[in-house]
């Protein structure tokens, strides 16, 4: 099975191929602006090395967020642009909260896994999960003092690009490991994908939002 996998809604675009869950290629670099730009031209580059063609890709996989506004857009626009040069292709979106969490070492998991993820802003992206990696509670807004109330005294790992920040603001939790992430895994990305291809369970992608866009109108 050929795969394609991609993430641009960090300060990084990563990019990778795989051939029957064995990695063909990867590409990841970070970059302050620009990701959006560079997919594209990453993805042909990577294709032609490996003698691909569109067509001949089973599953394209994409990060649906919560992330930077503009490069989710763009990466889901260029998955979708997949499917419809390819109807045969089969095009799945994975969230970034279930990305970081499938990526947290097993054996550090507590029964409560936070997957904080970086807004930029005051805030931060959070959603919960349980030792076998069941969403607890889905992916919201939440400020520092408000994740340290739903974790109460409950021994908790946390993991996700959102970590460092949230680390620096709190102290005194009863935290079993974290993770401090640079972005989400494009490794993990496909092999979640991967795993809801064979099992007949792949989501198309939506961009997950969970806060309006910074706008300013004059």
């Amino acid at each position: 099975m050929k795969t394609l996998a991609f993430d641009t809604t960090t300060g990084f675009c990563s990019v990778m191929l795989t051939d029957n869950q064995n990695v063909r290629d990867v590409f990841c670099e970070p970059l302050v602006f620009g990701q959006s730009e560079l997919l594209m031209v990453k993805i042909k580059e990577m294709l032609d090395a490996a003698c691909w063609h569109v067509r001949d890709l089973d599953l394209v996989a994409v990060c649906t967020g919560p992330g930077s506004y503009t490069g989710l857009r763009s990466s889901i626009a260029v998955a979708r642009s997949f499917g419809l040069a390819s109807p045969k292709t089969t095009i799945a979106g994975v969230n970034a909260f279930d990305v970081y969490a499938k990526g947290s070492p097993a054996d550090k998991r507590a029964d409560l896994n936070a997957v904080i993820v970086e807004t930029k802003r005051e805030d931060f992206y959070v959603a919960y999960y349980n030792k076998d990696l069941k969403v607890l509670e889905k992916g919201k807004t939440a400020f520092a003092q408000d994740i340290i109330l739903d974790i109460g005294n409950k021994r908790v790992s946390l993991c996700g690009d959102g970590v460092s920040r949230f680390l620096s603001l709190t102290n005194g939790l009863n935290t079993e490991h974290a993770v401090c992430d640079e972005k989400p895994s494009v490794e993990t990305l496909g092999s979640i994908a991967g795993e809801r291809f064979a099992a007949g369970s792949v989501d198309f992608p939506h961009p997950v939002y969970l806060k309006s866009a910074d706008i300013c109108v004059k």
